[in-house]
């Protein structure tokens, strides 16, 4: 029987099927370009479809001006949207079977990869006997590009996680930096604690209406809301249950500044309110933005959860670079990408130092860009350790229903946080998700 939540997607994409019979006019895929890829002028084009210009955009030119260097031809033009628009418009086109308009390339989300790979199949193109060597990123990141054996992108961002902290205010508490080294969650509740005894400042910020912290837990131990075979895992999953009762247990101890949104996330620790975040890699701009803060952060490992195969290392977002298989210029935007993104230490340096992106291109840790320290974080080598420490992230699947888990799991958490029985709880919330997704 067909899975609910991929007939709700498609009959929403239908709803909307008049942007599909529009999207040649876009002016995007394939522009101006003959059968065999160029266009009018001679040069070889490729389309691509990505939101944030300054991130995500800026990316790929960089890529493009290193791939110019022995392609003089090669032209790329990068159509930005914003992700809700790109994704809507491409699961639009896809589920009309409307491939006029479309890309070369797209940026996917990686909890997306299975549900696009699945719902589309022969959609997008198979990376696995390409020219790039994928034992050179970090194994976290293949996995999540790979949908039954064959891997379908190339790795981009990662979102390794550290465990960021107002080294002042853990001073004035009594701890040093050693102290934060490689700690379990239990040990972290217990140093937030005297935090608060002592500074008045709370240890990390809530949101019930936010799985992110879930997440990095679950991932941590190597496990996630989904198994492989898109089965929900909330019962009988030792490190589901250790997740929630320590999330419980942050919630209880008093040392967790509640938060409704993202602005009131970040104003906590801007403000000067909550003295660590356990966040990705992207998270250092957010905190940089309080200039009055330099020189008095610093990050340590993510703590791990009290379970087998639980590690100081997690991930909280990233993406890859999907080519479509249909597309006309399908050979060339493969071998941009894999030339480039897929195996270009100079791309991933260039990208960190005028973009501020981490990717999980190994060969480029070791270059001078990755050893650079910050100012802000005390002289700390914080790119070098954040790399060191997304080599260590456990490689999960993240199925093709992680957003219906969460739901399941977020409808649940209340419950939770007011006492309810947890295996009762667990019970409830993989009943819903079957529910969800039958």
């Amino acid at each position: 029987m067909k899975k609910k939540a991929l007939s709700t997607l498609v009959v929403s994409a239908l709803m909307v099927s008049a942007l599909a019979a529009c999207g040649s006019n876009n002016a995007t895929s394939n522009s101006g370009n003959t059968a065999d890829g160029n266009n009018a002028s001679g040069k070889q084009k490729v389309v691509a479809w990505a939101w944030d210009p300054s991130f995500n955009g800026k990316a790929l030119n960089i890529a493009a001006e290193l791939y110019q260097q022995e392609h003089p031809d090669f032209e790329l033009e990068v159509v930005d949207m914003s992700k809700t628009d790109l994704e809507q418009k491409l699961n639009t086109n896809l589920a009309a079977g409307v491939t006029e308009g479309l890309p070369d390339i797209i940026l996917v989300n990686d909890p997306n990869v299975q549900k696009y790979v699945n719902s589309y199949p022969g959609t997008f193109a198979d990376f696995t006997n390409s020219s790039v060597d994928y034992s050179q990123f970090s194994q976290y990141k293949v996995d999540a590009a790979t949908v039954d054996g064959k891997i379908y992108g190339i790795p981009f961002d990662i979102g390794v996680t550290g465990l960021f902290y107002r080294s002042d205010l853990l001073t004035e508490a009594g701890f040093t930096a050693e102290d934060l080294e490689n700690i379990t969650w239990d040990e972290y509740i217990e140093i937030g604690k005297v935090v608060k005894e002592k500074t008045g400042k709370y240890m990390s910020t809530i949101n019930p209406n936010d799985e992110a912290l879930t997440s990095v837990m679950l991932q941590s131990a190597g496990s996630w809301y989904i198994t492989p075979d898109n089965k929900g895992n909330f019962v009988d999953n030792p490190a589901m249950t250790e997740t929630l009762r320590i999330y419980k247990a942050i919630s209880d101890s008093g040392i967790a500044k509640p938060v409704t949104g993202w602005s009131e996330f970040v104003g906590s620790f801007n403000s000067g309110d909550v003295a660590t975040v356990v966040s990705g890699v992207w998270q250092i701009a957010s905190i940089m933005d309080a200039q009055d803060q330099k020189g008095l952060w610093a990050v340590a490992p993510t703590p791990r959860l009290n379970v087998e195969g639980g590690v100081n290392a997690s991930n909280e977002g990233g993406s890859s670079w999907f080519v479509l298989e249909n597309s006309a210029n399908k050979d060339l935007a493969m071998d941009f990408l894999g030339t480039t993104i897929g195996g270009s230490s100079e791309f991933y340096e260039r990208f960190l130092t005028e973009a501020g992106g981490v990717g999980s291109f190994i060969p480029a840790f070791s270059s001078e860009a990755y050893q650079q320290t910050s100012e802000f974080f005390n002289n700390q080598a914080i790119y070098a350790d954040f790399t060191e420490w997304s080599t260590k992230v456990p490689g999960i699947s993240l199925g093709m229903y992680t957003q219906e888990a969460k739901d399941a799991l977020k409808n649940e958490l209340p419950n939770i946080l007011n006492g309810a029985d947890l295996e009762k709880s667990l019970a409830n919330i993989q009943k819903l998700f079957e529910q969800q997704v039958q």
